[in-house]
Protein backbone atom coordinates (compact mmCIF):
# COMPACT_ATOMS: atom_id res chain seq x y z
CA UNK A 1 0.00 0.00 0.00
CA UNK A 2 1.39 3.58 -0.99
CA UNK A 3 0.91 6.56 1.23
CA UNK A 4 1.26 9.92 0.40
CA UNK A 5 1.83 12.64 3.28
CA UNK A 6 1.06 16.02 2.06
CA UNK A 7 2.80 18.90 4.50
CA UNK A 8 1.30 22.05 3.05
CA UNK A 9 1.89 25.92 3.72
CA UNK A 10 1.34 29.38 2.50
CA UNK A 11 3.79 29.09 -0.45
CA UNK A 12 5.24 25.64 -0.05
CA UNK A 13 3.49 21.73 -0.25
CA UNK A 14 5.95 19.31 0.88
CA UNK A 15 5.25 15.70 -0.25
CA UNK A 16 6.41 12.47 1.07
CA UNK A 17 5.33 9.38 -0.56
CA UNK A 18 6.33 5.46 0.45
CA UNK A 19 4.80 2.00 0.71
CA UNK A 20 3.84 0.91 3.89
CA UNK A 21 6.06 -1.92 5.50
CA UNK A 22 2.88 -3.25 6.97
CA UNK A 23 1.04 -4.47 3.74
CA UNK A 24 4.19 -4.50 1.71
CA UNK A 25 4.96 -3.74 -1.83
CA UNK A 26 2.41 -5.25 -4.37
CA UNK A 27 4.03 -8.55 -6.12
CA UNK A 28 6.53 -8.77 -3.34
CA UNK A 29 7.34 -10.15 -0.04
CA UNK A 30 7.99 -8.44 2.60
CA UNK A 31 11.82 -7.77 3.22
CA UNK A 32 13.58 -8.85 6.18
CA UNK A 33 14.05 -5.63 8.55
CA UNK A 34 18.13 -5.03 8.60
CA UNK A 35 19.68 -3.19 11.28
CA UNK A 36 20.84 0.38 9.95
CA UNK A 37 24.72 1.28 10.37
CA UNK A 38 25.96 4.15 12.77
CA UNK A 39 26.02 6.01 9.62
CA UNK A 40 22.82 5.96 8.49
CA UNK A 41 21.47 6.64 11.70
CA UNK A 42 23.60 9.68 11.81
CA UNK A 43 22.18 10.90 8.83
CA UNK A 44 18.77 10.01 9.38
CA UNK A 45 19.06 11.70 13.20
CA UNK A 46 20.42 15.09 11.00
CA UNK A 47 17.76 14.88 8.39
CA UNK A 48 14.89 14.34 10.57
CA UNK A 49 16.32 17.35 13.05
CA UNK A 50 16.60 19.41 10.26
CA UNK A 51 13.46 18.43 8.40
CA UNK A 52 11.44 19.31 11.91
CA UNK A 53 13.36 22.34 11.89
CA UNK A 54 12.02 23.38 8.77
CA UNK A 55 8.63 22.85 8.95
CA UNK A 56 8.80 24.79 11.84
CA UNK A 57 10.22 27.20 10.00
CA UNK A 58 7.85 27.61 7.37
CA UNK A 59 4.62 27.64 9.48
CA UNK A 60 5.66 30.02 12.28
CA UNK A 61 8.22 32.25 10.56
CA UNK A 62 8.27 34.78 7.27
CA UNK A 63 10.64 36.39 5.25
CA UNK A 64 12.26 39.79 7.08
CA UNK A 65 11.96 37.78 10.66
CA UNK A 66 14.98 38.16 12.25
CA UNK A 67 18.27 35.66 12.29
CA UNK A 68 20.33 37.28 15.45
CA UNK A 69 23.66 35.90 16.14
CA UNK A 70 25.05 36.47 19.75
CA UNK A 71 28.05 36.26 20.84
CA UNK A 72 30.54 36.57 23.68
CA UNK A 73 33.69 38.87 24.63
CA UNK A 74 36.33 37.26 25.53
CA UNK A 75 36.52 37.75 29.39
CA UNK A 76 32.77 36.26 29.35
CA UNK A 77 33.06 33.26 27.67
CA UNK A 78 31.23 30.35 29.73
CA UNK A 79 33.11 27.50 30.93
CA UNK A 80 30.65 24.74 29.46
CA UNK A 81 27.79 24.62 27.59
CA UNK A 82 25.40 24.54 30.29
CA UNK A 83 26.67 27.78 31.13
CA UNK A 84 25.66 29.23 27.69
CA UNK A 85 22.28 27.56 27.91
CA UNK A 86 21.85 29.51 30.61
CA UNK A 87 22.80 32.66 29.15
CA UNK A 88 20.34 32.45 26.39
CA UNK A 89 17.39 30.83 28.81
CA UNK A 90 17.40 34.41 30.60
CA UNK A 91 17.91 36.45 27.56
CA UNK A 92 14.82 34.79 26.10
CA UNK A 93 12.93 35.00 29.10
CA UNK A 94 13.60 38.65 29.13
CA UNK A 95 12.77 39.11 25.83
CA UNK A 96 9.53 37.39 26.22
CA UNK A 97 8.47 40.15 28.73
CA UNK A 98 9.15 42.92 25.93
CA UNK A 99 7.13 40.82 23.26
CA UNK A 100 4.16 40.19 25.97
CA UNK A 101 3.83 44.17 26.28
CA UNK A 102 4.06 44.83 22.86
CA UNK A 103 0.87 42.38 22.37
CA UNK A 104 3.03 39.78 20.84
CA UNK A 105 4.17 35.52 21.50
CA UNK A 106 6.92 35.32 20.90
CA UNK A 107 8.67 32.16 18.59
CA UNK A 108 12.41 31.30 18.58
CA UNK A 109 14.60 28.73 17.60
CA UNK A 110 18.21 28.40 18.66
CA UNK A 111 21.63 26.57 18.17
CA UNK A 112 23.88 27.36 20.39
CA UNK A 113 27.77 26.51 19.21
CA UNK A 114 31.39 26.69 20.24
CA UNK A 115 34.50 26.47 18.14
CA UNK A 116 38.07 25.04 18.47
CA UNK A 117 39.20 28.54 19.60
CA UNK A 118 36.35 27.92 22.56
CA UNK A 119 34.29 30.87 20.58
CA UNK A 120 30.67 30.19 21.97
CA UNK A 121 28.03 31.80 19.51
CA UNK A 122 24.36 31.55 19.50
CA UNK A 123 22.00 31.75 16.44
CA UNK A 124 18.89 32.68 17.19
CA UNK A 125 15.75 33.31 15.29
CA UNK A 126 12.92 35.35 16.34
CA UNK A 127 9.66 36.75 15.09
CA UNK A 128 10.12 40.25 13.85
CA UNK A 129 9.12 43.21 16.11
CA UNK A 130 7.71 45.65 14.36
CA UNK A 131 8.92 49.30 14.27
CA UNK A 132 12.47 47.63 16.77
CA UNK A 133 15.85 48.09 16.44
CA UNK A 134 16.85 44.14 16.67
CA UNK A 135 20.69 45.24 17.96
CA UNK A 136 19.31 47.86 20.40
CA UNK A 137 16.61 45.26 21.62
CA UNK A 138 19.09 42.50 22.09
CA UNK A 139 22.22 44.74 24.00
CA UNK A 140 19.25 45.19 26.24
CA UNK A 141 19.35 41.02 27.31
CA UNK A 142 22.61 40.84 26.55
CA UNK A 143 25.41 42.12 28.18
CA UNK A 144 27.97 39.49 27.48
CA UNK A 145 29.07 40.74 24.08
CA UNK A 146 27.60 41.45 20.58
CA UNK A 147 24.44 40.64 18.33
CA UNK A 148 24.60 40.61 14.56
CA UNK A 149 21.09 40.91 12.61
CA UNK A 150 19.76 39.75 9.84
CA UNK A 151 16.59 39.27 8.22
CA UNK A 152 15.58 35.83 7.18
CA UNK A 153 15.22 35.28 3.26
CA UNK A 154 12.70 32.52 2.30
CA UNK A 155 14.65 31.52 -0.59
CA UNK A 156 14.48 27.62 -1.16
CA UNK A 157 11.62 28.07 1.60
CA UNK A 158 14.08 27.84 4.41
CA UNK A 159 15.62 24.70 3.64
CA UNK A 160 19.39 25.97 3.81
CA UNK A 161 18.51 28.04 7.39
CA UNK A 162 17.16 24.67 9.01
CA UNK A 163 20.14 22.83 7.79
CA UNK A 164 21.95 26.22 9.50
CA UNK A 165 20.32 26.23 12.30
CA UNK A 166 20.80 22.48 13.56
CA UNK A 167 24.41 21.39 12.47
CA UNK A 168 26.63 20.28 15.26
CA UNK A 169 29.65 18.25 15.26
CA UNK A 170 28.48 15.41 13.38
CA UNK A 171 27.43 17.47 10.84
CA UNK A 172 29.27 16.41 7.24
CA UNK A 173 29.72 18.45 4.39
CA UNK A 174 28.00 15.91 2.40
CA UNK A 175 24.85 16.18 4.47
CA UNK A 176 23.72 19.96 3.55
CA UNK A 177 24.96 23.41 1.32
CA UNK A 178 28.38 24.63 1.01
CA UNK A 179 27.89 27.36 2.70
CA UNK A 180 26.14 26.06 5.73
CA UNK A 181 29.16 24.68 7.30
CA UNK A 182 31.10 27.54 7.74
CA UNK A 183 33.11 26.79 10.53
CA UNK A 184 34.43 23.83 12.29
CA UNK A 185 31.83 22.84 15.52
CA UNK A 186 33.48 20.86 18.35
CA UNK A 187 29.89 21.50 20.35
CA UNK A 188 26.24 22.47 19.93
CA UNK A 189 22.73 22.22 21.02
CA UNK A 190 19.77 23.04 18.96
CA UNK A 191 16.60 23.59 20.94
CA UNK A 192 12.96 25.78 20.20
CA UNK A 193 9.83 27.17 22.06
CA UNK A 194 7.52 24.90 22.96
CA UNK A 195 4.57 27.10 21.57
CA UNK A 196 5.47 26.06 17.98
CA UNK A 197 3.86 22.56 17.46
CA UNK A 198 3.47 21.34 13.79
CA UNK A 199 0.27 20.52 11.95
CA UNK A 200 -0.49 16.95 10.87
CA UNK A 201 -0.47 16.49 7.48
CA UNK A 202 -2.44 15.10 4.99
CA UNK A 203 -2.77 11.77 4.41
CA UNK A 204 -3.77 9.95 0.77
CA UNK A 205 -3.91 6.39 0.67
CA UNK A 206 -3.10 5.63 -3.03
CA UNK A 207 -3.80 2.79 -5.19
CA UNK A 208 -0.17 2.08 -6.84
CA UNK A 209 2.86 3.71 -6.83
CA UNK A 210 3.30 7.26 -8.89
CA UNK A 211 5.45 7.23 -11.42
CA UNK A 212 6.09 10.76 -11.03
CA UNK A 213 5.68 13.61 -8.47
CA UNK A 214 2.23 15.02 -8.60
CA UNK A 215 2.12 18.51 -9.46
CA UNK A 216 -0.62 20.85 -8.72
CA UNK A 217 -2.15 23.71 -10.78
CA UNK A 218 -0.44 27.07 -10.10
CA UNK A 219 2.47 25.59 -8.13
CA UNK A 220 5.94 24.17 -9.75
CA UNK A 221 8.15 21.51 -8.48
CA UNK A 222 11.30 22.11 -6.82
CA UNK A 223 13.74 19.76 -8.52
CA UNK A 224 16.61 20.06 -6.31
CA UNK A 225 14.14 18.73 -3.63
CA UNK A 226 13.25 15.44 -5.67
CA UNK A 227 14.63 12.46 -4.41
CA UNK A 228 13.70 8.52 -4.47
CA UNK A 229 14.83 5.85 -3.07
CA UNK A 230 15.03 2.93 -1.53
CA UNK A 231 14.84 2.45 2.66
CA UNK A 232 18.10 0.94 3.53
CA UNK A 233 16.47 -0.21 6.28
CA UNK A 234 13.01 -1.58 4.69
CA UNK A 235 13.80 -2.03 1.32
CA UNK A 236 10.81 -0.18 0.62
CA UNK A 237 10.47 2.55 -2.18
CA UNK A 238 10.50 6.46 -1.20
CA UNK A 239 10.22 9.88 -2.77
CA UNK A 240 9.91 13.20 -1.23
CA UNK A 241 9.50 16.32 -3.33
CA UNK A 242 8.33 20.24 -2.53
CA UNK A 243 6.18 22.25 -4.61
CA UNK A 244 6.26 26.06 -4.84
CA UNK A 245 3.63 28.16 -5.30
CA UNK A 246 3.73 30.12 -8.70
CA UNK A 247 2.76 33.65 -7.67
CA UNK A 248 3.74 33.85 -3.68
CA UNK A 249 1.20 35.01 -1.08
CA UNK A 250 2.79 37.46 0.96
Amino acid sequence: MTKRKSYIYENIIEREEYHDGRYGAPGKKRDKKRKATKEQVRKINQYNKSKKARRRLREYFKEDDWLLTLTYRKECRPTDIKGCAKDVSKAIRKLRKIYRKRGYELYWIRNIENTPRNSWHIHLVVKRLPDTDPQLLLKTIWPHGKVYPNLLYENGGFKNLADYITKDENTKKEDVAPEVLDHKITEASYSSSRNMPLTPPKETTLIRWPKEPRVNEGWALDKESHFEGINPVTGYKYRHYTLIRIHRRI
